[in-house]
């Protein structure tokens, strides 16, 4: 697949994605429309995944696809609230994402969702 295939299609489904965020928590920003595998550009998955990192200037709620590429996230938020648009999520049939890290532009960020709930 050519580059600029990959990004219109990546932009069209994490466009949805944003949507989706917006929906829930009123706030949703477009983040990756590409990921690279194999020296390959290809656009994020279709699929929707939740989770919740922690960022040096508070939590965000994130979209990604299975692979772990962010598409959409929440703006900065306390970690109160950055759980309630993740149960947001999950009560709307939003599956979580499991795995230990996501990729959000050129960072690899923990999930912490899992903490958060225990705490």
């Amino acid at each position: 697949m050519q580059y600029f295939q990959a990004v219109k299609i990546g932009k069209e489904r994490a466009s949805k994605s944003q949507m989706k965020l917006f929906e829930l928590g009123g706030f949703g920003m477009l983040t990756l429309t590409t990921k690279k595998e194999g020296g390959k550009f290809l656009p994020v998955g279709e699929e929707d995944l939740v989770a919740v990192i922690q960022t040096p200037d508070g939590y965000v709620t994130i979209l990604v696809d299975t692979d772990g590429y962010t598409k959409a996230q929440s703006k900065t938020l306390e970690k109160e609230e950055a759980m309630k648009i993740f149960n947001k999520a999950i009560e709307s049939g939003i599956s979580e994402f499991t795995e230990e890290h996501v990729e959000i532009w050129t960072e690899n960020y923990p999930t912490v969702q899992n903490k958060l709930k225990s705490e």
